[in-house]
């Protein structure tokens, strides 16, 4: 999505260029040592509109036997980083009650991650996706953990109460256990909307092609997502087998693509005669 950031004109050229990796890498560099560092003014034209065939990475259209999602939102979200620091000691020596152990930390943050997103509802979703060990010996307690906290929700407003009530539990944790936990905001985008017409047109498309569909809201980030700031913009939803996606077993029927192809290229036909 960086690439669409910069192309509609939401973060220029020269600070995606800084940006660093978890490896240290700098994007720019990167760029240049594999030769994509394009040339494109940006921001770039304004397109008519923009329409985003993807499978969905979810379990929902195959579970309810549907071909075709109508994407009509992409959730909200926000990345953070959190380092928690103790003290390390022997794991024999030191009684429960006196330890300093940013693990134990890590692992009640995990945990309200889990409650938090099952209390507030509405697509809120949370994870703990990275974690991070030091020294990581099995006779230590832990000196330090870096780990990342992912949530995302379709509305704004809770959203902003699972930030705000992850903070207040991670500064009450902080105290409780006498260690330090710092925060690093990674990356935040808030919900978006697309354009009803154009949702309107997919489900309308799919009936007529004798596909069944349903409006349903993206749980991941897309590039339809950057450019329904410039124009209207929407997404169409083809099913994953077994819901899985980021993992080597992702699949999806040639059935279902040519489905999802068909519908696309009616959508793109309308725009165009539009």
């Amino acid at each position: 999505m960086l690439g669409s950031l910069v192309y509609v004109g939401g973060m220029t050229p020269e600070k995606a260029y800084d940006i660093v990796g978890i490896d240290g890498a700098r994007f720019g560099d990167e760029l240049a040592r594999i030769g994509y560092n394009g040339w494109a003014p940006c921001p770039g034209t304004t397109p008519k509109a923009f329409v985003e065939l993807h499978i969905e990475q979810g379990p929902v259209l195959e579970a309810e036997g549907i071909t075709i999602g109508a994407v009509d939102s992409v959730q909200g979200i926000s990345w953070s980083e959190l380092s928690i620091t103790g003290v390390s000691n022997h794991a024999g020596t030191t009684p429960m009650n006196m330890r300093k152990d940013p693990l134990f930390c890590a692992a009640e943050i995990a945990r309200f991650v889990r409650q938090l997103s099952e209390e507030i509802g509405n697509n809120q979703v949370g994870t703990v996706g990275k974690i991070d060990v030091s020294p990581n010996l099995v006779n230590v307690v832990a000196a330090n953990v870096e780990m990342t906290v992912d949530l995302r929700n379709t509305d704004e407003i809770l959203l902003r109460q699972a930030e705000d009530q992850l903070e207040e539990f991670c500064n009450k944790l902080a105290d409780q256990e006498d260690v330090k936990i710092k925060k690093k905001q990674l990356a935040r985008f808030e919900p978006v909307a697309f354009d009803l017409d154009l949702v309107q047109k997919i489900t309308e498309i799919a009936d007529s092609l004798k596909l069944s569909s349903k409006q349903m809201p993206s749980g991941a980030g897309h590039d339809a997502q950057m450019f329904a700031r410039i124009c209207p913009s929407a997404m169409i939803f083809v099913p994953s087998q077994d819901g899985l996606s980021h993992n080597p077993k992702e699949f999806t029927s040639k059935d279902d693509i040519e489905a999802g192809g068909n519908t696309l290229l009616r959508l793109i036909l309308d725009i165009a005669g539009g």
